[in-house]
């Protein structure tokens, strides 16, 4: 019934990506960041913390919505690129249900690291839910010892020395900007947690 949510996904990104011009324009995607963001009339802005936000506002979507903000060309372009490739390997395999389990999970931990460790709200991208993907086809393809997913292993070993480089600053020289590593962390992590789960209760190969 439900087929190829990965291209919403996508969708989303490029439009909210237009309308903000790469996030510069803060407006346009203050009700899609981590935590709620006021802007006067004046132009002055205001952060809110996670307790004002989430607990008093109730404004919970925000654990998710950062993923469809994105600040520049590439960031958005390499960002889609995966989330068409692994949304569809993992769509076709497992079912859209599984698909859109791990990104909502891959999201709210991954964004949830990021925020709580760094201590800032302006940050966003789909590269947490693409490390989730990862992790997820990475653990289900090493434990069955089965290409399920027909992904390099070298992809695998790039994806995790990516990670490296950018806690090691290494990215940052490279003009690469601001990299939300713990976002990538923490997108890993669940990737690797949600396949676990995943192949004790439904996988059967």
């Amino acid at each position: 019934m439900f087929k190829n949510f990965h291209i919403p996904i996508i969708i989303f990104a490029v439009l909210f990506a237009l309308i903000s011009n790469f996030g510069s324009v803060i407006a346009a995607i203050e009700f899609l960041t981590f935590t709620n963001i006021n802007i006067t009339n004046q132009g002055y802005i205001s952060i809110f913390d996670f307790n004002q936000t989430y607990w008093i506002g109730n404004q919970w979507w925000r654990l998710i919505t950062p993923i469809f903000i994105h600040f520049s060309f590439a960031h958005l372009a390499f960002n889609c690129l995966w989330i068409f490739i692994l949304g569809e390997k993992i769509e076709n395999t497992d079912g859209s249900l599984i698909f859109i389990l791990l990104v909502i999970f891959s999201a709210i931990l991954s964004n949830c690291l990021q925020y709580f460790w760094t201590e800032t709200s302006l940050f966003g991208g789909l590269s947490g839910v693409i490390y989730g993907l990862i992790g997820f086809c990475m653990i289900i393809e090493f434990d069955t010892q089965y290409e399920r997913y027909k992904l390099p292993p070298a992809l695998y070993l790039f994806m995790i020395v990516w990670l490296l480089l950018g806690f090691a600053g290494i990215l940052d020289l490279f003009g690469f900007g601001s990299v939300a590593n713990f976002a990538h962390l923490g997108g890993l992590i669940s990737g690797i947690l949600f396949a676990m789960i995943y192949k004790n209760i439904y996988v059967r190969l």
